[in-house]
């Protein structure tokens, strides 16, 4: 049993969940671990699918479908910021973590529903299996959520359903259906809040940081699917199509995107970004000591590729290699989180936008730097970019991001959680930038004993762990507003699991990783 790397990766997930279930115990806490089991059969379908090629859309091969792990994400997550925003009395934000929950899980719902549908002959034993814990599911829904919240549910859903026909249609081979279910689920989740906000637009509250991270998501989202669907009538190489390229760019975003910012946060956009960046001396500091950052991964890029002669045009960069801008990204956030964490929010969401226009650009091949990306970026490919797109450094980004974006600032009057809530917004620095990090450095290189089922060494683990503990002892010195109290075991604990993960996982890790690490401390 112990062989198979998917049953000790379900293990791992279970235990996660089982985690949640000794902290949490309510009715939500319950639907988790049924939905835990129905979607433990349901990605045995599912796997079965795909190894017989019956799925409807091509997924990323060489990976299992990764549903269990998939679809117990938004709901723990959902189910832990619940319980911090209840424990400080934000009954607002309270009800809000309740339609995360009830999403995610109809969403695991839907995918389950999905594979039985398309499964032959009909599995009999998971479709009872998935119909009990639909039921469950679907009574606790019915009990803590109002109707208008179920509405919001269910409109995350519909939207769920025309994205993944798009995306999965227009990018084959770019996802698992695990990873598909978190990334479209979350960008529907985003796409309906915005459209919600921008209905009451005229009662619009809150901080302006957190509709720019919604503004910008989803205007880059419809740029892509804008270009995808006009490439498909034109050719997209010509100067003529890249002079149009930029062109509409600038019309979208300077005549749609800009005002809809705009009339969310009543202030002009740009004037906004100015006042807010250039706000204080840290901030300018901290601006110029990423812009040189930037400037070294640049360089690296340059010289790994000035590197290749015209004998070795299939060489790859190595891991060692590849694991320099891991390194890059905990130089440029540990700063930014200790110093002005709003900064570092909006200046995360400005470099997804910047790496999702470059991605496009790459990938219509527009001139006059469409190729010259294409050639720079083919040399750190690995076997998870098996799609038309690369996505490996956008995955980087929105690891090391997201629990900073996730981050229930409402629910804490402080401004930190105590004990390992303290560590939250540095899951993702911890969990990829430096775990899986050193995890990978000392599994290549020094690694002899390898976890069964895989090409993952135990030294690397062992390493990774002591890595994040040691990380954890550093900015407990250095950063003033973490405060662990008595949780070091439930930390070490939670790095242990998260790292177990990490050695058993085919998943894209730096987007799982740090998730189920931001669930553990949380809670």
């Amino acid at each position: 049993m112990l062989t198979n790397p998917v049953l000790v990766e379900s293990l791992v997930v279970f235990s996660i969940v089982l985690c949640v279930h000794s902290v949490i115990w309510n009715q939500l806490s319950w639907c988790a671990i049924a939905l835990a089991i129905q979607a433990f059969y349901v990605q045995h379908k599912w796997d079965r699918l795909l190894k017989s090629g019956g799925a409807v859309f091509q997924f990323r091969p060489s990976a299992n479908s990764g549903i269990l792990p998939a679809c117990m994400v938004m709901p723990l997550i959902g189910m832990a910021v619940k319980e911090r925003c209840q424990d400080s009395g934000n009954v607002f934000f309270e009800r809000f973590s309740l339609v995360v929950t009830a999403t995610g899980m109809a969403l695991a719902l839907f995918l389950s529903l999905i594979a039985l549908g398309i499964t032959r002959p009909v599995p009999t034993n998971t479709c009872v299996i998935s119909g009990i814990a639909s039921s469950a599911v679907l009574y606790t829904i019915k009990q803590i959520l109002t109707v208008s919240e179920v509405v919001e549910v269910l409109e995350v859903l519909l939207i769920f359903v025309y994205l993944s026909l798009i995306l999965l249609y227009l990018l084959p081979r770019c996802f698992t259906p695990g990873e598909a279910l978190i990334i479209v689920g979350g960008i529907s989740f985003v796409i309906n809040q915005l459209i919600k906000r921008s209905l009451n637009a005229s009662e619009a509250k809150g901080d302006p940081v957190n509709y720019f991270l919604l503004v910008a998501v989803v205007g880059s989202l419809l740029l892509g699917i804008f270009f995808s669907l006009l490439f498909c009538f034109m050719e997209s190489e010509t100067w003529v199509s890249s002079l149009f390229f930029h062109m509409m760019t600038a019309v979208l975003g300077l005549g749609i995107i800009l005002p809809w910012l705009a009339l969310l946060i009543h202030r002009h956009p740009i004037m906004w970004l100015l006042d807010f960046m250039l706000h204080s001396q840290t901030r300018i500091y901290l601006l110029g000591y990423w812009v040189f950052l930037a400037a070294l991964a640049s360089v690296i890029v340059l010289h790994q590729n000035s590197k290749r002669s015209s004998m070795s045009k299939k060489h790859q960069a190595s891991t060692l290699v590849r694991k320099y801008f891991h390194l890059i990204v905990v130089a440029t956030y540990v700063p930014g989180l200790i110093y002005d964490r709003q900064l570092l929010h909006v200046a995360s969401v400005g470099c997804l936008v910047v790496f999702m226009l470059l991605e496009y650009v790459r990938y219509f091949r527009i001139r006059p730097t469409g190729q010259l990306l294409r050639q720079l970026l083919t040399l750190f490919l690995d076997e998870r970019d098996s799609g038309p797109l690369i996505l490996t450094h956008i995955y980087l980004l929105l690891g090391v991001s997201l629990p900073i974006w996730l981050f229930p600032g409402p629910c804490t009057p402080k401004g930190t959680l105590p004990g390992a809530g303290a560590l939250v917004p540095y899951a993702g620095v911890l969990a990829v930038g430096v775990g899986d990090t050193v995890a990978s450095v000392f599994g290549s290189t020094l690694g002899e004993i390898r976890w069964p089922g895989t090409k993952k060494t135990v030294e690397g683990t062992a390493t990774s762990i002591f890595a994040q503990i040691i990380a954890v002892a550093l900015l407990l010195i250095f950063d003033g507003t973490v405060n662990l109290n008595t949780s070091y075991s439930w930390i070490v604990g939670s790095i242990t699991l998260v790292s177990l993960l990490e050695a058993y996982t085919s998943q894209i890790d730096n987007l799982m990783l740090p998730l189920y690490l931001f669930v553990l401390l949380m809670i």
